[in-house]
């Protein structure tokens, strides 16, 4: 079984290849089950399945622990473990983490390929954490960005993320508002519970990447919103599960569930168009399959690169 760290992952996970290790696990499925959510004394395990016949299994396992803050330690450690579907043989242990942030980021970019204007070149991202940081990095490879924009709620971890792409030769800086005026893509990847972006500030023809809801009580766009755009989710399951923008908005009246028009295994089926005038408002919102940390994991170990060893 091998091992891989953080910066091997990330190494293993080039944006072309992980956009196409996607697109291929939405057109062909795998069994994925809602994830798992179990309270601990201090915090929270999350269990996150997926398998395909014959080929691989793979489990996603996070601990969340609040308490970790005043240790100095990281609140959110997962792991990822990656088995032969036929033997039940471990294959790999990779760092669930990084994982997480570049597929995650990569499922958004897949999506914005059918929803975006082709001709977007403003970015404009709301947090500034490490999943952040992978969706600048997503986003610049996909479009030919001129410009990307950084908020974070107190502007420090804004200002460090922007000096950090800046030096890698991207067109990051930070901004004092969140408004999204101006801008043709915005990416949300917070921990908000009210709505950071709100329909009356977002022009015809953006772009909304909703990443950070995960929870029935967490929103970053509000239902007005929601109810002016074209909607397509991750997965239906997970999103009437989790997806807080999309949950709060039907208890408020503005929307149904059938207001959301398409899985994006319906955009890689070609079943739906995606964005249809350059006019139209679309929106992505995801809260995570286990498809995506799979088809991740599998393209980070096939074919084994023997240079890189264990850690």
């Amino acid at each position: 079984m091998i091992m891989l760290d953080a910066e091997a992952v990330a190494a293993r996970l080039p944006w072309d290849a992980l956009e196409q290790a996607l697109r291929a696990m939405f057109l062909d499925g795998c069994s994925a089950p809602l994830r798992h959510r179990h309270g601990l004394a201090d915090g929270t395990l999350l269990l996150m399945p997926a398998w395909t016949a014959g080929g691989h299994t793979g489990v996603k396992i996070v601990h969340v622990m609040p308490g970790n803050t005043a240790l100095r330690l990281p609140s959110v450690h997962a792991a990822y473990l990656l088995s032969d579907g036929n033997t039940g043989q471990p294959l790999a242990m990779l760092d669930g983490g990084a994982l997480t942030d570049r597929r995650t980021a990569g499922a958004s970019v897949l999506a914005a390929g059918y929803l975006a204007r082709p001709d977007s070149r403003r970015l404009l991202i709301l947090g500034a954490g490490r999943v952040a940081h992978a969706l600048a990095e997503a986003y610049a490879h996909r479009f030919d960005l001129t410009d990307i924009a950084l908020w974070s709620p107190s502007g420090t971890s804004a200002r460090r993320l922007a000096a950090s792409l800046a030096a890698t030769g991207l067109p990051a800086r930070a901004v004092a508002s969140s408004d999204p005026t101006g801008h043709d893509i915005v990416a949300a990847a917070t921990l908000s519970t009210t709505p950071l972006i709100t329909a009356d500030a977002v022009a015809p023809g953006t772009h909304i990447d909703l990443i950070g809801a995960f929870r029935p009580d967490m929103r970053e766009a509000d239902a007005a919103l929601l109810a002016r755009a074209t909607l397509v989710v991750d997965t239906r399951a997970g999103a009437m599960a989790e997806a807080g923008d999309i949950l709060q908005a039907i208890a408020e009246g503005a929307i149904t569930a059938a207001h959301v028009v398409a899985e994006l295994a319906d955009l890689c089926r070609a079943t739906h168009p995606g964005r249809r005038t350059a006019q139209e408002i679309t929106i992505f919102k995801s809260v995570g399959w286990a498809g995506e940390d799979l088809a991740a994991a599998i393209l980070a170990v096939t074919p084994v690169d023997k240079s890189v060893g264990e850690v």
